[in-house]
């Protein structure tokens, strides 16, 4: 069985992960934007929102599992 409390150190460090990739990809929007670099600019956008997307899912998903779990 998996280990719950290195499993759970886990899913705190990457939703920090992708926080922090979300904020470069955001800066690299407005650089991009500033320059008016129309390809690097959907592309700083899409990476920022993926990121955040993730950052903000992991750790739901992995909840939901642990309830699922224990609700068994």
């Amino acid at each position: 069985m998996m280990n719950q409390f290195g499993a759970t150190l886990w899913f705190s460090v990457i939703p920090a992960i992708f926080y922090i990739c979300c904020l470069y990809f955001t800066l690299s929007f407005f650089q991009h934007l500033k320059f008016g670099e129309e390809t690097k600019i959907k592309k700083a956008k899409l990476g920022a929102v993926i990121s955040l997307t993730l950052a903000l899912l992991v750790p739901a998903i992995y909840q939901l599992i642990i309830f699922l779990f224990m609700m068994r």
